[in-house]
């Protein structure tokens, strides 16, 4: 939720800023709704507070007295104008709200307006590997080395799943204890959340009400999903201290959790989304971070370096990417995406995106922080994929693929994965 008070004071700028986005908000009918709430409220209160007058000196007076019996009239007119003004007042704290919870979060000085086509390459590292032979694509490998099932997988969950077998699943938990080892290292904590969450969860990480269809419902209520199930660990991390007060000492706050992630995302049959590429279910640890605003900017370079070096770490080429104003999640006001190199698609995908949602999601969830001096503030968030292994283990079996068909399992996984190279079964 943006702040009140920045609209106010600079209708303008965050005109501009939501331009980039290509939302075009009626700002001057919200500031016009604004004012009259303002000066509805006020009446209201003056109404309510001359109500409590009358009645004390009703209370002062003798009941059959016929002062006292005006003095009640008079209270029976004040309220019937109070009954009025409070159903006004209701009304418009209702559209002010509505048209807010509307608008996304405003993109940063440095992110490019528009969409995909102006998303800017910030950095890259290595070069994509070249191969003295006829490389495979990571769906033939995976089927060849018996390491992903995905005619079963669709068996089981229909269209758009996939099922992990052997070797495949050993990688598969490889690159998550991996992941969780290196958190676990640097001072996160380890939270594990509960994959039902409920409508209070998605409207303080921003998904609600916009981005409701977006979701696995599984109970609908009269705003939307009652429950449904955690598209991202961010939206259960991010509302671990909803309604909550936080001392400046405790800050910042690191997570981060691993879990199942469920989304409405179809698998295809084009090579751009074959295989794991897209699906409905996929694995993912999410790095959060809740910080005080000036640890903000320092706190998003940790997150991306985090993610980079666990990447890095696999032996993959791969480029950061800032994402331009429309690719950027409504909730988010600048995102870098760590994407990999797929050969057989010559094309990179993304395995982590890392976020700066400065207050956005605080205001939503009235999230704030008590500083030693000064009025409570909200805090600011951040979350960052740490890592979603449906795109990296295609990618890992891509780049690392010798030419007998074989994959070469990353050092980093070798304690998990207990091999060396990957072979097709005997």
């Amino acid at each position: 939720m943006l702040d009140v008070a920045l609209i106010r004071q600079d209708p303008e700028r965050v005109d501009r800023a939501l331009r980039k986005r290509a939302v075009d908000a009626d700002l001057a009918h919200f500031l016009a709704m604004d004012t009259d709430l303002r000066r509805v409220r006020t009446q209201t209160e003056e109404l309510r507070a001359e109500r409590k007058k009358l009645s004390r000196e009703v209370a002062q007076l003798e009941p059959a007295s016929a002062q006292a019996a005006a003095l009640r009239a008079e209270s029976k007119t004040v309220g019937e104008r109070l009954s009025g003004l409070e159903t006004r007042l209701a009304g418009l704290e209702a559209a002010c709200r509505d048209f807010l919870d509307g608008l996304p979060n405003l993109p940063d000085d440095d992110v490019a307006p528009g969409g995909k086509e102006n998303n800017e390459v910030v950095r890259s590292a290595g070069e994509p590997p070249e191969f003295g032979f006829q490389p495979r694509d990571h769906v033939d490998l995976a089927q060849r080395l018996a390491l992903i099932d995905y005619e079963r997988g669709v068996k089981l969950g229909g269209s758009g799943h996939w099922l992990y077998r052997g070797n495949g699943a050993l990688l598969e938990w490889a690159l998550l204890n991996h992941f969780v080892d290196a958190h676990l290292r640097d001072g996160y904590e380890f939270v594990l959340p509960p994959h039902l969450l409920t409508y209070e969860a998605g409207y303080t990480a921003g998904q609600f009400p916009k981005f409701a269809d977006d979701v696995f419902a599984l109970e609908q209520g009269t705003r939307g999903p009652q429950r449904f199930l955690l598209p991202t660990s961010e939206t259960a991390l991010v509302n671990l201290h909803r309604d909550e007060t936080l001392r400046e000492e405790e800050l910042p706050k690191k997570y981060f959790a691993y879990s199942p992630c469920y989304r409405k995302e179809i698998g295809g049959y084009r090579s751009a989304e074959r295989g794991t590429l897209r699906g409905h279910q996929f694995d993912k640890v999410e790095m959060f971070q809740f910080t005080r605003p000036e640890q903000s900017e320092a706190a998003h370079a940790e997150l991306l370096g985090k993610a980079e070096k666990l990447v890095a770490e696999l032996g993959l080429h791969y480029r950061i990417t800032r994402l331009a104003a429309e690719d950027t999640s409504a909730a988010m006001c600048k995102t870098y995406d760590v994407e990999v190199f797929l050969p057989s698609i010559d094309a990179y995908v993304e395995v982590s995106s890392v976020s700066n949602a400065r207050d956005y999601q605080a205001r939503r969830g009235n999230i704030r922080y008590r500083p030693a001096q000064g009025r409570p503030a909200f805090v600011h968030t951040l979350n960052a994929s740490g890592l979603a292994t449906s795109r990296l283990l295609p990618a890992i079996l891509e780049q690392h693929q010798q030419e007998d068909g074989s994959v070469t399992v990353p050092e980093a996984l070798r304690t998990w994965v207990k091999t060396d190279v990957l072979v097709p079964p005997s």
